[in-house]
Formats: C-alpha cells, sequence, structure tokens
C-alpha cells in the first residue's frame, strides 16, 4: 500500500471516529420534567417496564414465520437451531411479562448443557439493549443525577398518579429512591418541577442499564456487590448511615435499574445473595443499608447448568426460590446444518479463521455431534441416523410432520448432554495443530475427534464405546457424500444430465400410463416405452416390479400439480426421484471414475480428465488443491473394496 493509499485510509477511519461521537453526541438530551412530560404524552412507550423494553426490542427487529412457527431476527447470525426454544422464551417470558402478567415477577433462569446458547443469548440482550437505548423506539429517559437512573414519573406522589396515568395512557409503579427522596425533600423543598430529567443510554462497560453479578468465594464476597454500600469518606461528614449522601448507590441492582440484571452461575451464589432477589422479583424492590425498600424495576436472567440445577432443586431450603422462576431449558442444536453454521461461526471467531477447511468436513463433524445428543427412539423402524434427517428437514421415506412431532415429543430432555460445539472447534485445532497444514478434511476431523474422547473429562467409559460407533456412521455418510461428489465433478454438467434423464423417464412413463408409443427422435419410428429403462432407474431406490404402477402414478400427479401451478418439473422436484436418478447416473459413471482415479500410473486420456475433474472440485465445488486431490484419491479406494 502507498503513503497516499495509507493517509487516506487513516483519513477514512477518523472520520468515521467523527460521525460516531457526533452521533452519539446527537443522543443527549436535558430538559425540565415538564418536557419529559410532553414526551410521554406523545411517546407512552418511553415510560414502559424493563420486560416491555426488551419485548419491544425483540419484536421491533422483526419476526419471519413458516411452517407455523416465528423466527425473531433479533437473534439473527448468532443462534442456530434454537428456533423453536427461542419462539417459547419470546412468548411464553417476555410477551407475558410485557403483558404484566405473573412471569414478570420471575426470574428467568435459563438451564441447559454448556456452550449451548445461555451465555450468547444473555450477550444479544445486552447488546440489544445498549444499541436500542440509542433509538427512537427505545428511548430511556431518568431523572438528572439519580444514581439509579430512575422513572421521572416516580416523582408524581401516589395519590395523584390515577389521574397522570389516565391522563398519559401508563402505568406509575414504583417510588423515589432516598437519595431522589432526600433532594425533593430537603433541596427542592417538595417542588417535583425543579428535577431535570435527561436521556439514558444503557452501557454495561459504564454500568448503566445493565448489571452483572458473578459469585466468588461466599467467605470474602460482600452483599455490597449486590446492593451498594456506605461511603466511608464521606460517613463523618453526614454523619448517619442512613443519610443517602454518605452512601453509594452502586451495587449491581442498583446499576441494573431500568434494564438488565445477568445473574452468572446463579445457583453457586450464597443464600444471602439469592435471598435479595425474592422482594426484588415479587415486589420489584430491595433492601439495602439502613433505607426503606428501593423500588427497581428490572428483568433479572441467570444461567446454570442441570447438575447444579439439580443439587439445588434437591435442597427444601431453595423452595421459595424456586417459585419465584422460570426454567427454560436451552439444549444443544439438533440440527445438523444449524450445527455447520455454528462451527462456520465459531471458527471465524478463531485464530484458525484463515486455515482452508475442506467441503462437508465441518457438516461431518456436526453429523457426528447430533448423533451424541439424540435420544433412540421407540418408534418403530426409526433408527438415530433417520431421526437425525427428519430433525434436519429431510425427506425420509415413510415419514410424515405428525412422526416428527412424535419424535420431538418422545423426550423432554433431549439434547441436554452429547459432545459440545467448542470441544469440535478445539478437536479441529488440533488436527491443524498435527497436520501442520493449510487445509484440512472430513477425514483429519473425524480422527481428531476419536483421539479426542480419550481427553474429554466428562465422557465415561460406555459412552466412548457409543461415540465411536457414531464416529463410524459419520464416516460411512462422508464416504457416500465424497463419491456422489466426485462423480458429480466428472459429469461436465450433471444438472444437465439428470435432467435429461428425468425427460426421458417421464416420456416413457407417459406413454406407458396411456398405452401409446414414442416417436423414435432419430428414426422417426415408433417404439414402445422403454420398460429397461424405467426400471433401471426405479431400481436404484428398491422399487420392486409390484410396486411400480404406484410410483409411476405418484410422479404423474406430482407433474400435473405442477402443471396447476405453472411451475416446472425438474430433476429435484420429487426427493425419491432425484435420488434414483443420482444413482442411476453414478451406477453407469462408477467404472469411468474407479479407473480414472485409482490408476497407479495413470495415462495421458486419464491424466488428463484427473485434472479436469481437480479444476472443477476447485472452481465449482469450493476444494482447493490440496483437499482436491486427496478427496480423488479417498474416492478411487473406496471404489477399489
Amino acid at each position: 500500500m502507498s503513503g497516499r493509499d495509507v493517509q487516506d485510509s487513516l483519513e477514512m477511519l477518523k472520520s468515521r471516529l467523527g460521525e460516531y461521537y457526533k452521533r452519539e453526541e446527537s443522543l443527549r438530551w436535558e430538559g425540565s420534567f415538564a418536557d419529559y412530560l410532553e414526551i410521554v404524552k406523545r411517546e407512552p412507550h418511553v415510560a414502559q417496564s424493563a420486560h416491555a423494553r426488551i419485548y419491544r426490542m425483540i419484536a421491533d427487529a422483526g419476526v419471519d414465520e413458516a411452517g407455523g412457527r416465528r423466527k425473531y431476527r433479533f437473534f439473527g447470525e448468532e443462534l442456530f437451531g434454537l428456533d423453536e426454544t427461542l419462539e417459547k422464551l419470546v412468548e411464553e417470558y417476555f410477551h407475558a411479562a410485557a403483558m404484566r402478567l405473573d412471569v414478570k415477577k420471575r426470574i428467568l433462569l435459563l438451564m441447559g448443557p454448556v456452550s449451548g446458547g445461555k451465555s450468547t443469548i444473555v450477550a444479544l440482550l445486552k447488546r440489544g439493549l445498549e444499541r436500542y437505548t440509542r433509538t427512537e423506539r427505545g428511548a430511556v429517559y431518568g431523572i438528572q443525577g439519580c444514581p439509579m437512573h430512575e422513572e421521572p414519573l416516580h416523582l408524581v406522589p401516589h395519590e395523584l398518579r390515577p389521574a397522570f396515568e389516565a391522563e398519559l395512557g401508563v402505568r406509575i409503579e414504583g417510588h423515589l429512591c432516598p437519595a431522589c427522596q432526600q433532594r425533593l425533600d430537603e433541596a427542592y423543598v417538595g417542588d417535583i418541577y425543579r428535577f431535570r430529567v435527561e436521556r439514558v443510554l444503557f452501557s454495561e462497560a459504564k454500568r448503566i442499564g445493565i448489571g452483572t453479578f458473578s459469585p466468588s468465594d461466599p467467605k470474602s464476597q460482600d452483599i455490597a456487590e449486590l446492593t451498594g454500600s456506605i461511603d466511608l469518606a464521606t460517613i463523618t461528614e453526614y454523619g448517619a448511615e442512613s443519610d443517602p449522601r454518605a452512601y453509594r448507590f452502586d451495587g449491581e441492582l442498583n446499576v441494573a435499574n431500568r434494564g438488565l440484571m445477568e445473574f452468572q452461575e446463579i445457583l453457586k451464589s450464597d443464600e444471602r445473595f439469592l435471598w435479595h432477589l425474592l422482594s426484588l422479583t415479587q415486589e420489584g424492590n430491595f433492601k439495602a443499608g439502613r433505607f426503606a425498600l428501593i423500588s427497581a424495576d428490572e428483568f433479572v436472567i441467570a444461567h446454570t447448568n442441570e447438575a447444579e440445577y439439580r443439587r439445588f432443586i434437591g435442597d427444601k431450603k431453595n423452595e421459595a426460590l424456586m417459585s419465584r422462576m422460570i426454567v427454560m431449558r436451552i439444549p444443544y442444536n439438533l440440527q445438523v446444518s444449524a450445527e455447520e453454521r455454528i462451527y462456520e461461526k465459531l471458527i471465524r471467531q478463531s485464530d484458525i479463521a484463515g486455515v482452508h477447511i475442506a467441503p462437508h468436513a465441518l457438516y461431518t463433524a456436526a453429523f457426528f455431534s447430533v448423533l451424541t445428543r439424540l435420544k433412540e427412539s421407540k418408534k418403530q423402524g426409526v433408527d438415530l441416523v433417520k431421526k437425525l434427517r427428519l430433525y434436519n428437514g429431510e425427506a425420509v421415506e415413510g415419514m410424515s410432520e405428525s412422526d416428527l412431532r412424535e419424535l420431538k415429543a418422545e423426550h423432554d430432555d433431549e439434547g441436554m448432554s452429547g459432545i459440545d460445539p467448542r470441544h469440535v472447534i478445539n478437536r479441529i485445532s488440533s488436527a491443524l495443530i498435527r497436520r501442520d497444514a493449510d487445509c484440512i478434511n472430513a477425514l483429519d476431523v473425524l480422527r481428531a475427534l476419536r483421539d479426542g474422547l480419550d481427553q474429554h473429562p466428562s465422557i465415561t467409559k460406555e459412552e466412548r464405546e457409543r461415540y465411536l460407533q457414531f464416529i463410524v456412521l459419520a464416516r460411512q455418510e462422508y464416504d457416500e457424500i465424497a463419491k456422489k461428489e466426485v462423480q458429480k465433478a466428472f459429469v461436465y454438467s450433471f444438472e444437465d444430465a439428470a435432467q435429461t434423464m428425468l425427460n426421458n423417464y417421464l416420456d416413457n412413463i407417459e406413454a406407458w400410463s396411456r398405452r401409446q408409443k414414442l416417436r423414435d427422435p432419430i428414426t422417426g419410428e415408433e417404439i414402445e416405452p422403454d420398460e429397461r429403462l424405467m426400471r433401471s432407474i426405479e431400481e436404484q431406490i428398491g422399487i420392486s416390479e409390484n410396486a411400480k404402477k404406484a410410483f409411476r402414478e405418484e410422479i404423474l400427479i406430482r407433474i400435473s400439480a405442477y402443471a396447476r401451478k405453472g411451475k416446472a418439473f425438474t430433476y429435484d422436484s420429487h426427493e425419491r426421484l432425484k435420488e434414483a436418478i443420482e444413482r442411476k447416473l453414478f451406477a453407469d459413471l462408477k467404472d469411468v471414475v474407479k479407473i480414472t482415479t485409482s490408476s497407479v500410473a495413470p495415462d495421458e486420456t486419464q491424466l488428463k480428465k484427473v485434472n479436469e475433474v481437480s479444476r472443477r472440485l476447485i472452481d465449482e465445488y469450493g476444494y482447493c488443491a490440496t483437499c482436491a486431490n486427496e478427496l480423488l484419491r479417498y474416492v478411487g479406494s473406496l471404489l477399489n473394496r
């Protein structure tokens, strides 16, 4: 990069920094209490509760509806395969809490296995609130100088609140914090209009609107971390611990007012910290120092693992606190395609982001991981691989949507155990180091996963044996994918070849069904439908002689349905027929692939073909030169077995 380019780049960065700070400055607002009343009259949502604000934030990001389910865009590109869980979380907790139903008075406890997404959900809510309070829809206002940034409407006397609520269209709950109450009584002599109001921008780093509490040694951890503490520097000046000016309202419960309070590993906390949450959740206040109960409007979210949760509920002393919790299970993802996206995200965030990972390597790892999380079904004819494919949205012969719903209802703890995503990424990193290469393939990943079973701290001997079988199944899955990939690459235009074979098959079954003859495209003579061709395709997917009539009629009905909708019937319009055509193409090509890829001393023609296929794998299928050549050698060995 030239000196001029460097200067231009720096100028661009400085310009963007300037725009950022200018935008932040434009968000600042300060006015009188009367000004704030006008804002509330125009935009009542500025006085909404913390729970309502979070629900509104999620809903404002947009919702996609498909198959009777809702997918909230707020969780976007961070969480995969948890759509049903997130829909339940938003609808059953946030939406209900926003409507001031009883769940508003509950702690939300996310419970699930490690690396299942609990912390990610909390992080998304935190970052979301920081962004949302910088928008007009999410604007928050607080009393200027209040250590808890409290709602300015708390200044309205209780006996006047019904009139204010009716006029403004809001609900006013809570009372002034000790610091603001003292200012009102002593500095402003009861004149609420002397208070100034400012816009509040949430920031975890600045400890505004977002608080985080993490348990540590109960013997040394002070309750002041939650509720604030006496200011020893001013106690001699003000003379009493009950004077708000001699108290620091800087505990996490103070900080999180109007927003979100995260309680990390809540069930590992000492009891004296947990009891403060009882009145906070039920009554909306908590006790601090020598003051009356302090009002707080905040959403409390906590997370824990299943072992801690089981221990906690087994102790009768914890029943009161358990009744104040809504427990939401956050299981591992059970969709292979979504698991693959999780790995892609983790890799982007890691130091191995620049390494080439061969196509299907992450899919193969995901195939293995999801198998470890599934529970055996009692449904006849459904093994774990079939179940995996159904969960992944694939068509499985003889299975329907109702079967899928039954399978999901069989085990309420499915997905609460198994191999976690971070372990897989760790093993991929290990495979890279071991190979000392800039590319790894599916076999490298499977070997690393197999070796890692001995190093996983929580896997029992029985689980290890079971997981080794899943490695075998994942290897078999990859073998089929690899063969298809190479065979497709050998056909210059696979889709065209498949469509041509489909059209030929459809012409023949249509003539067969009408008992008509076909016209030979070369001689022009009338010929009988080619039964040999039709059967050679149908036999690829096990269609028997007795079942061929029903299968052909099903295809013709599907063609008619497509025609009525004005849609073209292509080779992938019918899943089983697509599979049959692919298998037929591959069967016809198998000998050519076998000879070309496995030849020890290829002749000029074979070498030319190998180079063409390798180039196609690189240009069209996402391989690099290293993994393309490895794939060809591997498939050659498979076809020679």
